[in-house]
């Protein structure tokens, strides 16, 4: 099981300032126990959490005793991508409990290798039931298995450990193929400035044409005046 320490944090220290000295904000809450403010280190707990993700159980050593729990949500700096506050569930290791179990894709598709398709992941976590001891922390994908545009992989297709019971609904899609568009260019007809350099001219010299008529009626007004 993945282990950690934590400290009891004074809720009055600004969390700036406690992040700059290298430890995480956080808390746990669950299995009948009060919420508590604690604080983890920074490097700790991103091994931590990359090891273990959120489905696999950590012993958190407190200076009140130790917590089995789950990483339950982790919030991230926007600009850093760096942990900037925890939320641990504590949990009975006795209890079977219902988590979100990460897919892991692994293999090659001759599929999408041969260039007849692309690859399509419908799925991304299944929902399991277990011990928390028992919890995988991910499971895996096979997409050797999508040679063509008609093969599939279902939830059912998953490989789930015995001591662990599959919640998510065995008839979804995980995996698919879909083909491959070719996107086509958009032909651009060149525009022809000679055809619309004539059109030009010609209504002009029909305008002019026409303000000849116009004025003609009117000197031979003057003319009959005389």
């Amino acid at each position: 099981m993945f282990a950690i320490k934590a400290k009891t944090r004074d809720v009055s220290v600004k969390l700036d300032a406690l992040r700059k000295s290298g430890e995480v904000p956080a808390v746990f809450y669950g299995a009948g126990k009060d919420t508590t403010s604690i604080s983890v280190g920074m490097v700790d707990f991103k091994k931590v959490w990359r090891e273990a993700g959120e489905s696999s159980a950590v012993k958190i050593t407190t200076p009140d005793g130790i917590i089995d729990a789950l990483i339950h949500e982790v919030q991230v700096d926007p600009v850093t991508d760096e942990p900037i506050h925890v939320d641990f569930l504590a949990i009975d290791m006795k209890k079977k409990i219902r988590v979100n179990v990460s897919l892991e894709f692994t293999g090659v598709s001759n599929a999408v290798k041969s260039g007849i398709g692309n690859l399509v992941k419908s799925i991304h976590e299944l929902e399991v039931e277990a011990l928390p001891a028992d919890l995988p922390h991910s499971l895996t994908v096979d997409i050797s298995k999508l040679e063509t545009l008609k093969d599939q992989i279902f939830v059912y297709d998953v490989e789930i450990p015995a001591e662990v019971t599959l919640i998510s609904n065995p008839s979804d899609v995980v995996a698919s193929i879909i083909e491959q568009v070719e996107e086509k260019e958009e032909v651009v007809v060149p525009v022809d400035l000679s055809a619309i350099e004539v059109e030009k001219k010609g209504k002009k010299e029909e305008e002019g044409g026409e303000a000849g008529t116009e004025a003609a009626p009117a000197q031979e007004e003057k003319t009959d005046k005389k």
